[in-house]
C-alpha cells in the first residue's frame, strides 16, 4: 500500500470526520481501527448545531437531520411537579440548525463512513497500531492485521483518534491527567411507557438525577441514571432490566415502565485531559485528548470540532502552503476548548450527583422553580444556547487571529465563528455559510454595490465573494454605507478582518500564514 500522508488511528466520529475533512482538502489519509466492526450502540447521541455546521461541507448534515430527532424542550420533574424549559427555540438564530439533534452515534458513524466510501477511502477494521516512532521527516508505525501479520507504515503525520485508552497517546509519551468519578452509571436504550414523547426529561431527586432522551432509533428512549451510592455494581457488569426498573422507580415521581431493551451497559465516568495535543508529528483528537461526563452533550461534538480544526492545518502543511507555526495553533486553540468543556461538565456533574444537603435542596426544590425564570428572557436563553451548542467557541487569542485597521465596532471579531445570514448570490437565495462551505480560504468583501471593483483579486488560494446583502451586513456589524473585509479560515472562523477597502493588512496576514502561495 502507498505510504499515506496522514495515518488516522481510530474510526469513531472524530477519526471519520478527520479523514473526510483531509480528503476534502486534497489529502488522501489512511484510517484504521482495532475494532472489527463499527459501533451499533447509541453511545453519544446529541449533535450540536455547530457540529452540523462544520459537517455541512461534507454533505452529511441534512442526512443526519433527516434521521434524527429535533428537541427544543426539557421537562423537569421534581416532587410531583413538572415544568417545561425551552432550550433551543430562538427564531432568527444565526444558524441553519437552531436545535439539539438526538441521533444514535451509530447512525452518525454510518453517515460519515458512507461518505468516506464514496470518496474511495476504506476504513480498515481489525487493524491495530502496536508501535510508533518519529523523526524529523515522518512517523513510523507498526500495524497488526487480523491475521497476525505486522506491517510497517511510514507517514508524514499520525493522529490518534483512538479514544480514552489511546495507544497513540501512550506511544507518544503524552500524559493523560485526571481521575475517575466514584459512581457507577447505567445506560439503557429501550421503550418506556408512561413518559410524554417529544421532549427530553430530567427527574430530580434527593438520590440523584434520571434522564430520558428521545433517541428514536434503535429504541425510542435513551435512559441515563446513577446507581445508588450503596450499589456495589462495577463497570462492565451485565445489566439486568429489573435492576434498572428499580432505579427508575426510586428516582421518578411517576410510574414509568421499561421494556424491549436493545442495549444496556454499566460504566464509570472520567474527567481527564492530555497534557499536550501535539508531540512533533503526532497529534491527538477527541477522547484521546479529553474525556469527561456527558453533561450538556459536549463530548462527541468537541472531538468532531477538534478534527475540523486540525484537518485543514495538516492539509496546508502537506501542500507546502502553510507558514511556520500553523500546526502549533492546533494545541493553542483546541486545548483551551477542551479544558473549558471539562470544567463545565464537571460542575454540571457535581450538581447532578452531589449528596450535599444544600446541593440536594437546590436540585430538587429550587431548580424546577428557578430555571424556567432564569431562562425566560430571550437574552439569557440566547447566551445559554450559544454556550451549550458550541456556537460561542472562538479563538481570539490565537496567533492565527488578527484585526486590521478600523474593524467594525459591532458584530463578530477576528477568531469568532462566522455567523450565518440569508443572502442573494448570483440571483439565487442562499446563505453566508453555504457561500463559504467549499474547502479553502474565503474572502468576504462587504459594502454597498460598487464599493469594490468587480474583478478585485488578492493573490493567494482564496475564493473571493462580494457581499452586498444588508441582512449579512447587519450580522457582521457593517453599517449601510460602510465597507469591510473578512478573511475566513477553512474551518469557518474569521482569521482577519478590517474596515475599508485598503487590503495592505490582509496581504501582510497572507504573507505570514500562506507565504508559499501568496505572491505579495
Amino acid at each position: 500500500m502507498d505510504e499515506p500522508a496522514v495515518l488516522v488511528v481510530g474510526a469513531g466520529p472524530t477519526g471519520l470526520t478527520l479523514a473526510a475533512q483531509l480528503a476534502a482538502h486534497g489529502v488522501r489519509p489512511r484510517i484504521i481501527d482495532r475494532g472489527v466492526d463499527r459501533v451499533h450502540e447509541s453511545r453519544a447521541l446529541a449533535i450540536q448545531p455547530r457540529t452540523l455546521e462544520v459537517l455541512a461541507g461534507l454533505g452529511v448534515s441534512e442526512e443526519l437531520v433527516a434521521a434524527g430527532n429535533r428537541t427544543v424542550h426539557l421537562r423537569l420533574h421534581a416532587r410531583g411537579r413538572a415544568v417545561s424549559v425551552p432550550l433551543f427555540d430562538l427564531a432568527g438564530a444565526d444558524t441553519a440548525y437552531p436545535y439539539l439533534l438526538f441521533l444514535s452515534q451509530a447512525e452518525t458513524e454510518r453517515a460519515l463512513a458512507d461518505h468516506l466510501a464514496g470518496a474511495d477511502i476504506p476504513v480498515e477494521r481489525g487493524v491495530e497500531l502496536t508501535a510508533l516512532s518519529q523523526d524529523g521527516d515522518g512517523v513510523t508505525a507498526t500495524l497488526r492485521h487480523p491475521d497476525g501479520r505486522d506491517e510497517t507504515v511510514r507517514s508524514a503525520f499520525v493522529v490518534g483518534c483512538d479514544g480514552a485508552h489511546s495507544t497513540v497517546r501512550a506511544q507518544a509519551g503524552i500524559a493523560f491527567e485526571g481521575s475517575a468519578y466514584p459512581q457507577t452509571f447505567v445506560l439503557v436504550d429501550a421503550e418506556a411507557d408512561g413518559i410524554e414523547p417529544g421532549s427530553a426529561h430530567a427527574f430530580l431527586s434527593d438520590s440523584g438525577m434520571l434522564f430520558f432522551f428521545p433517541l428514536g432509533a434503535p429504541a425510542t428512549w435513551r435512559l441515563l441514571a446513577m446507581r445508588p451510592r450503596s450499589d456495589p455494581t462495577l463497570p462492565g457488569t451485565p445489566v439486568d432490566l429489573a435492576e434498572v426498573q428499580a432505579i427508575v422507580n426510586r428516582y421518578a415521581d411517576r410510574t414509568i415502565g421499561l421494556r424491549d431493551p436493545v442495549w444496556m451497559t454499566n460504566f464509570r465516568l472520567h474527567h481527564r485531559a492530555a497534557t499536550t495535543y501535539r508531540s512533533g508529528r503526532v497529534f491527538l483528537a477527541g477522547d484521546a485528548a479529553h474525556i469527561h461526563s456527558p453533561a450538556g452533550g459536549q463530548g462527541m461534538n468537541t472531538g468532531i470540532q477538534d478534527a475540523v480544526n486540525l484537518a485543514w492545518k495538516l492539509a496546508d502543511s502537506l501542500h507546502g502552503t502553510a507558514g511556520a507555526g500553523l500546526l502549533d495553533t492546533y494545541h493553542s486553540e483546541r486545548a483551551p476548548v477542551g479544558a473549558a468543556v471539562l470544567r463545565f461538565t464537571d460542575r454540571a456533574f457535581t450538581i447532578a450527583t452531589s449528596n450535599n444537603p444544600a446541593v440536594r435542596f437546590a436540585r430538587t426544590r429550587l431548580a424546577p422553580a428557578v430555571i424556567p425564570l432564569l431562562l425566560g428572557p430571550k437574552a439569557v436563553r440566547r447566551y445559554a444556547f450559544r454556550t451549550v451548542t458550541q456556537l460561542a467557541i472562538r479563538y481570539r487569542r490565537s496567533p492565527l487571529t488578527s484585526d486590521g485597521p478600523h474593524p467594525p465596532r459591532h458584530g463578530p471579531r477576528a477568531g469568532d465563528r462566522l455567523p450565518d445570514a440569508q443572502i442573494v448570490h448570483n440571483g439565487l437565495t442562499t446563505s453566508l455559510h453555504a457561500l463559504t462551505r467549499a474547502p479553502g480560504w474565503h474572502l468576504l468583501l462587504c459594502g454597498p454595490s460598487g464599493a469594490w471593483p468587480a474583478g478585485f483579486v488578492v493573490e493567494g488560494p482564496l475564493t473571493v465573494h462580494h457581499v452586498t446583502s444588508t441582512a449579512a451586513h447587519r450580522r457582521l456589524g457593517v453599517g449601510p454605507t460602510d465597507t469591510a473585509h473578512y478573511l475566513m479560515r477553512p474551518d469557518g472562523h474569521i482569521g482577519y478582518r478590517a474596515g475599508g477597502t485598503d487590503v495592505a493588512g490582509l496581504r501582510a496576514y497572507l504573507s505570514r500564514w500562506l507565504p508559499h502561495t501568496y505572491a505579495g
